[in-house]
């Protein structure tokens, strides 16, 4: 029996989320970044259902989003796409998510959920953000040669209250954003170099962010 614990693997997953309204190269780039750094096994990708910090914008159909981002990992072996939020009714909480992976893959995996670190001094704002930050690994996005003060007593106070597991993990600074993404579509612009290529032709074949 111990030597069966002794050879059992458990998979180390990354847990990519965001609207993805498109995917572009500095999610790729990013995801790429913390499967090195971190060592794991794999990155999950979670196109968001109904972001709940975007009830005010106009989010493109949650399957063209899905399709885009498969389309965009499908070269990697180690890119994987979920549709846990875009089936989900209502809004898509993160804690809901880490909750379903946790449950699915009780044992086998340990998940480490990514996050911007502009994104991450916002936690108090999360649904049930105590819960998330004493179950769920985090591991924070900087950017190189940044000093984030915010941030850093944002993690202290984390860690000191709920005993979060947090790492941060500095990523060059990418200035590719999917707001200039689709507004440069919109305007009939190259989007050649900042997304892949197959997603540039699924967004021609259904005309997606001219209108």
């Amino acid at each position: 029996m111990n030597k069966e614990k002794s050879n059992y693997k458990i998979t180390r997953y990354g847990v990519l989320g965001g609207t993805f309204d498109p995917i572009h190269n500095a999610h790729l780039f990013v995801a790429e970044a913390v499967l090195e750094e971190l060592n794991l096994d794999k990155i999950i990708f979670i196109p968001s259902g109904i972001p709940p910090h975007k009830t005010s914008q106009k989010v493109t159909r949650s399957d063209h989003r899905l399709m885009m981002t498969a389309l965009a990992i499908n070269s990697n072996d180690k890119f994987f796409v979920s549709d846990t939020e875009v089936n989900r009714a209502g809004k898509s909480y993160t804690i809901q998510t880490m909750r379903e992976l946790t449950e699915e893959n009780f044992c086998s995996a340990e998940f480490y959920f990514i996050v911007g670190a502009d994104a991450f001094t916002q936690i108090e704002t999360w649904a049930m953000y105590e819960e998330l930050l004493k179950t769920t690994k985090f591991v924070v996005l900087t950017r190189t040669g940044s000093d984030n003060k915010t941030l850093e007593k944002t993690i202290e106070k984390c860690q000191s209250n709920f005993g979060a597991n947090i790492c941060k993990v500095s990523i060059p600074n990418l200035e590719i954003s999917s707001t200039d993404i689709r507004s440069r579509i919109k305007r009939g612009k190259n989007v050649k170099y900042l997304i892949p290529s197959v997603v540039v032709e699924y967004i021609s074949k259904y005309n997606i962010y001219k209108d």
